[in-house]
């Protein structure tokens, strides 16, 4: 299977306990169970848990050999002490977090200051790929032009020289936008930009102008919410939540996504396994990074990725108007 994992990484904010609890011993299992399926790519951020995901990334991986993985997290929040924290509680979508709180910061001590800690937290050696966290209007409204301005008058500064020592490998931003990238393109040299839930099998807006601009810019793609906050995973006929965008999804999105697992039944294919693969078939796509806080998730993401799906099942989803025409499709089955 491992030859089928390597563009599959793990997203590490369920470990932080996004949305749920996730125990310490549940999170080193999940990270081995990862590992033993073949994923060596693992992302994670301050903000996860604040500060809690890193501290188990790092737990997990320390005894790792260090160059058989990729390690990434992210600047833009720091942490803050906190003594009104009552266990128990949560906090920007986390169960239980650690005592902190946050405040953005995209200058240059920010992000140095930023790096710095992540490094004590995940009390590894090195961390390969730096992204700037949720930069962008979706994030800060009315406040973004004073955060990009912090960026491009300094953060970027300290992430090129941190690039350029060889401190970290490579430079990003970790966003919910394809906008602000192409913006940030603007201001510097970029190796990669994770973007979260805007190139999936229900929404390619990206394809006409700013896939094709990431690959003139030599900038490769890290895709996070492949399954758009969960509609993609659960489909509509669960009974349970129908989450799109963190939100509960519009009815144009329920819509779209019943007709979508209508062509699933006919072709005996799951929706969440479309939805893994069709993420993977860009060739700028470098890595998919699913956020899984469970070892059996993680294994049936194994067998999803290594599911064969028929050509016929693509061409029906292109002809229905249910994928864009020009998308790049997986490697067909049969």
């Amino acid at each position: 299977m491992i030859d089928q994992m390597n563009k599959i990484g793990l997203g590490c904010a369920p470990i932080g306990n996004l949305y749920e609890e996730c125990s310490d011993a549940s999170a080193k299992s999940t990270i081995d169970a990862a590992w033993e399926i073949g994923m060596r790519y693992f992302d994670t951020a301050p903000l996860y848990g604040l500060g809690l995901s890193e501290r188990r990334v790092g737990d997990a991986l320390r005894e790792r050999p260090r160059h058989e993985y990729f390690l990434s997290t992210k600047v833009g929040r720091l942490l803050d002490p906190d003594t009104s924290f009552r266990p128990g509680t949560s906090r920007y979508g986390f169960v239980n977090p650690m005592p902190f709180s946050v405040h953005f910061d995209y200058s240059y001590d920010g992000v140095m200051r930023s790096f710095e800690e992540s490094l004590g937290r995940l009390a590894l050696s090195r961390i390969d790929y730096l992204l700037v966290h949720d930069i962008g209007e979706a994030t800060h409204g009315d406040g973004d032009e004073a955060h990009f301005a912090a960026l491009a008058d300094g953060g970027y500064r300290a992430l090129d020289e941190l690039r350029d020592t060889g401190d970290i490998s490579a430079i990003g931003l970790g966003v919910n936008e394809w906008q602000v990238c192409a913006d940030a393109m603007e201001i510097g040299r970029w190796d990669c930009f994770l973007l979260a839930g805007r190139y999936t099998l229900l929404e390619q807006e990206p394809l006409h102008r700013f896939l094709p601009q990431c690959e003139a810019h030599g900038a490769k793609i890290i895709l996070g919410g492949i399954y758009n906050s969960g509609i993609l995973a659960t489909g509509t006929r669960s009974g349970g939540a129908m989450n799109y965008n963190y939100a509960p999804a519009p009815l144009e999105i329920v819509d779209r996504v019943s007709r979508i697992e209508n062509v699933c039944d006919q072709h005996d294919v799951p929706l969440a396994a479309a939805a893994l693969q069709f993420a993977q078939a860009h060739p700028a796509v470098q890595y998919v990074i699913p956020g899984i806080g469970d070892p059996q998730k993680v294994h049936e993401t194994g067998r999803l990725i290594d599911l064969a799906i028929p050509g016929a099942f693509w061409e029906q989803l292109v002809g229905d108007g249910l994928i864009d025409p020009s998308a790049p499709l997986p490697m067909a089955a049969g």
